[in-house]
């Protein structure tokens, strides 16, 4: 077997979002730097933060061609061959997405070579409708094409695992976007300061995070127990939800996109934080803040994340679902405490950065073990 230091590794993305970024930089630094990233641009719409690019491992940039949209979407990467035939990988990571069409391509080009291809993603759920046993088909045929995959979740593994996929070569990697915390946890008085719990959210203020139900699920509760609600980020639904919250829930703040200190000091102050919809790269950091956590349905990413133990999955995208979770949490400060301290301890010792570069690396040695 090779020397970890000596595998040159290529990974190809559709796009590389800045919060990807120090994770490639952490698996370039396990493999002696020896890790080339291959991404185009997203589609404006997508809001994707980008414009940071990785220090250790190697950037390529190509081009995406973006056709038709929704279900049908797929996309052509222009530069990808170029890419491959420049940096000459041993090992292809690469995103488990049939829509991507040159994604065949890059599978013939290292079989050539005798290199070693590893699929990354959330999963494989059923589908619905005419073409449902036509499309797992076409699935099944695609995954297995694959050394082994990675996914987030266990809900992730056993979907691929449904496919056929052999279940000693499915990876779960946790969906890490930071270092494990150096800090310790942040002590917190056993009453609510002021007399009322401060309950906040951290994300972009588009319409699927469903911020506008979460305003809505606090107007509903108990005068007694209803928070102070801090709104941490923008977006284009800001106006629209702070003219909502204007109008039913004043005890409502914007604070606008925060970063750093400054968002360390909001989540330091809180007693909750809730993710009512998609998304969720920001509850590890709320967590590492020793913060219990309401989370929405989601990929399956957040079962594996949020648990009895630190919090509360929620069981539908109502506002009586939120609403009724939401008073149940703010109930017992006790057990608000116990679940934050729980949070801590996973993303100290569960989900971190660290974890996730040391799965992909356990990864990597098994398919070149082969």
């Amino acid at each position: 077997m090779n020397e970890p230091a000596q595998i040159r590794i290529g990974v190809m993305q559709r796009v590389l979002p800045s919060y990807r970024v120090p994770f490639f930089d952490a698996l370039a630094n396990e493999f002696d730097s020896n890790v080339s990233v291959f991404a185009g641009e997203p589609r404006k719409r997508e809001a994707l933060t980008g414009g940071v690019v990785p220090q250790t491992a190697k950037m390529w940039w190509g081009k995406n061609h973006h056709l038709f949209e929704g279900p049908f979407y797929l996309c052509w990467q222009s530069g990808l061959v170029e890419w491959l035939e420049d940096w000459q990988p041993r090992v292809l990571i690469m995103e488990a997405n049939p829509r991507y069409l040159l994604s065949t391509s890059a599978m013939h080009w290292i079989r050539k070579k005798d290199g070693r291809l590893i699929g990354w993603g959330l999963g494989s759920p059923n589908t619905q409708g005419g073409l449902t046993v036509l499309r797992m088909s076409v699935r099944k045929r695609f995954i297995r094409k694959f050394d082994a995959m990675i996914t987030y979740s266990s809900q992730g593994a056993r979907e691929y695992e449904a496919l056929g996929f052999p279940r000693d070569r499915i990876f779960m990697a946790p969906n890490a976007v930071a270092p494990r915390p150096t800090r310790p946890m942040p002590e917190r008085p056993p009453v609510f300061r002021g007399d009322k719990p401060v309950v906040v959210f951290v994300g972009r203020l588009q319409e699927r995070k469903r911020v506008d139900t979460l305003i809505r699920a606090c107007a509903a509760l108990p005068s007694d127990v209803q928070p102070l609600l801090k709104i941490i980020g923008d977006g284009p639904r800001r106006t629209v939800l702070e003219k909502l919250a204007n109008e039913i829930y004043p005890q409502t703040r914007f604070y606008g996109a925060q970063h750093g200190a400054e968002l360390g000091q909001h989540l330091h102050s809180a007693d909750l934080f809730i993710m009512p919809g998609t998304g969720g790269l920001a509850v590890q950091e709320a967590m590492s803040y020793g913060l219990p956590v309401i989370v929405g349905v989601g990929d399956g990413t957040q079962e594996d994340l949020v648990r009895d133990e630190n919090g509360w999955l929620l069981a539908d995208d109502s506002i009586q679902a939120l609403k009724d979770t939401l008073a149940s949490a703010l109930l017992d400060i006790t057990i608000l405490r116990m679940k934050g301290a729980a949070s801590y301890r996973i993303v100290s010792q569960e989900i971190n950065l660290e974890n996730m570069v040391a799965v992909f690396s356990r990864a990597i040695e098994k398919v070149m073990e082969d």
